[in-house]
């Protein structure tokens, strides 16, 4: 017997541990990259189709978003979870853009696989993506434009086609416009954070307004409080408008009656003092994030003085954003000053609701550094999802307004970006121009998707393309029914197609490197 004959091998994983090495890897995740990607194909441009996502708690979501999609599903492989990190990459970075960057991800994964099959090195591969993507990224900066107007309403038609906002698209596409105007007017760096959402509750969508202020939800104390205010001045203070509770226990020794009443009177001219120093600041509203007391309140009343309390943090920075008032910390210390104003406050209770809570509705401010847009509807699912599309179209619409470059969308920009890695393929004398070949097919997965999705022959409206974009001066893309045609207001900004593009060659890049997978559960 030879020595170490019978003696165990050296176990360095578990005996459950799945090794999977060789091509077999990359035919796993490209595989699941390939489910996920058409998961969302079927929702993708004007004519998508809608999820119906059915969640744990019980609750369901109507949406044809990538973005509220990718974060509801619970993935479990590996490959899926790299391309839900990539999805939301890109909805943090641009808000927009979640669906094609899967898309384009799952293409050049599916076009990466035919080529593996045919002996191609999967380094050879990453060589010719990276050669591809740089070739698109200078197409980009050659067919970007600057902003006007009409430009920034195309953005934000474009963001809102296919989603639940549609029906309602030039009026929504007007709101956002002149929102993010308003806003532009009054601070340097405008985005989606500085408009608020409010649902009303009543109507349809067509009833949605902008409001250059806030609307809150909080009810008013007294029923005879000021109401319809006209160019009213508001002080916004971030304390109670009562008298401070000791914070230790403290027993006070009351030897007669007229110390009592010494101790009571104190406590009314403190009082008084709070309700005289808001009196004195000029302003006939208070909006205030702690408690009332009712004394103060009924002194205020008297004085014409609508006064809302416990309001939360967000609520009163945002009336201050508003309005222009400085957020006051002591009521002792406001001064004139402190004060800011708006065009118009009026505050409405709903009997017929179930709703205990009035609506405050601050409106035609001067220079608002916050607008709300007033969406009408019932307020349910459907509501919802056109929360989301606005939001959608006004990342999508500040993002270009900030830029200031956007690009044609409707499939042009990657029809373009596909003949230019053609071109740019023929100087390639090795075989990574077989990789630039398979990047430029996998470009043509985005107006190939618009047009399968109108119902319409991808190959043959593809190959229509190819011409038209080679031959035609004028931009030509997939209309919404899905023909070959000029394109004209269809627009996004450059950011949310580069930052997309960049996002889904990297992803694809690094799973084409990965030459084996460790699976310590044994699946």
């Amino acid at each position: 017997m030879s020595d170490g004959a019978g003696k165990p091998q050296v176990v360095i994983v578990p005996e459950q541990t799945n090794i999977t090495s060789g091509t077999e890897v990359q035919e796993k995740l490209i595989l699941a990259a390939r489910v996920f990607s058409d998961l969302l194909k079927p929702t993708y441009g004007p004519r998508g189709l809608d999820k119906m996502l059915y969640k744990t708690d019980g609750t369901t979501a109507v949406t044809n978003d990538g973005a509220k999609i990718v974060a509801e599903l619970m993935v479990k492989h590996p490959a899926a979870k790299m391309m839900v990190s990539m999805g939301n990459v890109q909805e943090e970075t641009c808000g927009d853009g979640v669906t094609t960057t899967m898309l384009l991800c799952g293409s050049l994964l599916i076009e990466a696989n035919t080529l593996l099959k045919k002996g191609l090195h999967p380094l050879t591969l990453v060589e010719g993506y990276r050669l591809a993507l740089e070739v698109a990224k200078k197409k980009i900066e050659q067919e970007s434009t600057t902003v006007n107007k009409e430009r920034l309403m195309g953005v934000a038609k474009t963001a809102l086609r296919g989603k639940g906002a549609e029906n309602a698209i030039d009026l929504f596409s007007n709101i956002i416009v002149e929102g993010l105007s308003v806003l532009s007017d009054n601070r340097k760096n405008v985005g989606a954070e500085h408009v608020i959402m409010f649902k009303t509750n009543l109507g349809t969508i067509h009833n949605s307004c902008l409001r250059k202020g806030v609307v809150i939800n909080r009810r008013v104390l007294l029923d005879n409080l000021p109401n319809n205010l006209i160019n009213p001045n508001i002080a916004v203070i971030n304390s109670d408008l009562k008298i401070r509770s000791f914070t230790r226990n403290v027993e006070i020794k009351i030897n007669n009656a007229n110390q009592l009443d010494s101790f009571v009177d104190a406590e009314q001219e403190r009082k008084e003092s709070i309700a005289n120093a808001i009196i004195n600041s000029g302003a006939n509203t208070v909006f205030c994030t702690g408690e009332i007391d009712r004394e103060i309140l009924y002194l205020l009343s008297d004085n014409s003085i609508l006064t809302v309390g416990e309001l939360d943090s967000s609520e009163i920075e945002n009336i201050a954003e508003a309005t222009g008032a400085n957020i006051v910390e002591s009521i002792l210390d406001i001064e004139s000053s402190d004060i800011g104003t708006c065009g118009s406050l009026k505050w409405e209770r709903r009997e017929n609701t179930e709703q205990v809570e009035d609506i405050i509705t601050i409106d035609e401010c001067n220079n608002p550094k916050i607008v709300t847009i007033e969406v009408g509807g019932s307020g349910d699912i459907s509501t919802e999802e056109i929360i989301r599309g606005l939001h959608d179209s006004l990342r999508a619409s500040s993002i270009a307004l900030s830029e200031n470059e956007i690009l044609l969308g409707a499939g042009t920009i990657h029809s373009q970006m596909a003949n230019s890695v053609r071109e740019a393929s023929e100087s390639e004398p090795g075989r990574a121009r077989l990789a630039m070949e398979a990047f430029a097919r996998a470009l043509e997965t985005i107006p190939a998707t618009l047009v399968e999705n109108s119902g319409g022959e991808p190959l043959d409206r593809i190959l229509e393309l190819r011409t038209s974009s080679r031959e035609n001066k004028i931009s030509m893309g997939i209309n919404i029914d899905g023909f070959v045609a000029p394109t004209e207001d269809v627009w996004h900004p450059r950011l949310v197609i580069e930052a997309s593009l960049e996002s889904a060659t990297e992803t694809a890049m690094s799973m084409l490197r990965i030459d084996q997978v460790i699976s310590s559960r044994g699946d």
